[in-house]
């Protein structure tokens, strides 16, 4: 009777070479630290020069100078307008900066979260009123 061990040797080493199921892909990683874009108010009015709208605001909205806002309105109508920093009540002036608005046209905000800062200082992490401590470089 012949020994069956090469067969069986061949077998397992073709079947450890078979497909391997692939890793999926972290998508927490990969996700973007943007949030989807919020209705924050409407285009309340447009002066004859063209140049700047006064945006209504829908509720309490805290908005920094220089923040880029886009508006949408009826057939497709887009346009990006830059927060001066002027405010009155509920009413925020911004320039236009491209597209074309209409009075009543949605204006949007998309958040981009800003990263903390790292501590990076020794001086930082140490308690006040502890000297900080010394480092001490070993040479091997």
């Amino acid at each position: 009777m012949k020994s069956n061990l090469p067969l069986l040797f061949a077998t397992m080493i073709v079947s450890a070479c078979g497909p391997t199921k692939p890793d999926k892909p972290k998508e927490e990683a990969t996700k973007s630290a943007v949030e989807a874009p919020k209705l924050v108010g409407r285009i309340a009015s447009i002066p004859a020069d063209k140049r700047f709208v006064l945006i209504q605001s829908y509720g309490k909205w805290v908005v920094e100078s220089g923040r880029i806002l886009t508006t949408r309105g009826p057939d497709e109508r887009t346009a990006n307008l830059r927060i001066t920093g002027e405010t009155l009540g509920e009413f925020t002036a911004a320039d236009l900066q491209s597209g074309s608005v209409g009075v009543g046209d949605a204006v949007y905000s998309q958040h981009v979260v800003k990263p903390q800062p790292l501590l990076t200082s020794p001086e930082v992490l140490q308690p006040q009123g502890e000297p900080p401590a010394k480092i001490i470089q070993k040479n091997n």
